[in-house]
């Protein structure tokens, strides 16, 4: 019985993997020359610039030592722009499941710093949106400009 259970999922595994559906999302990453903090700060300075709104900053690594956890440096910026997103919404609105944006930094355990973010390809995958919208092009350009300010050396 253990064999046959072992067969079916290693089936279903090659299966899954010869229609190259995968487990996660598409995601693009970042090297930041910042600390975390500085480069929350500078997106959040390009996104508010851009005249988007930010709606949340959240600090993982503080909600973490409020409850005597350690988490290295994790911090959350979430964003939007009604002009992109409510588009998104219209052609389907359970893309409101995944907008507003968001963009997280985090050190990882060598202390580089990662900005790291799903590729919007992925939000019209995931919702039936046509990949070729507008709207989608605009989220792409968009995030790789300012996350692009936020690790940029300068």
């Amino acid at each position: 019985m253990l064999r046959k259970v072992m067969s079916l999922a290693t089936a279903l595994t090659l299966g899954w993997a010869a229609t190259g559906t995968t487990a996660h999302a598409e995601m693009i990453t970042k090297t930041s020359p910042h600390s975390v903090a500085v480069t929350m700060d500078r997106l959040e300075a390009a996104v508010t610039g851009a005249g988007a709104t930010v709606f949340a900053r959240i600090d993982h690594a503080a909600g973490a030592e409020k409850v005597e956890l350690e988490l290295r440096p994790t911090q959350l910026l979430i964003f939007g722009n009604p002009k992109l997103g409510t588009p998104a919404m219209t052609d389907n609105q359970a893309a409101g499941l995944d907008l507003p944006l968001r963009v997280l930094a985090y050190a990882d355990g060598e202390g580089v710093v990662h900005v790291t973010y799903h590729a919007p390809a992925t939000l019209a995958q995931t919702h039936a949106l046509p990949a070729d919208a507008k709207y989608i092009q605009m989220m792409t350009g968009a995030l790789d400009k300012l996350t692009g300010k936020a690790v940029a050396a300068e």
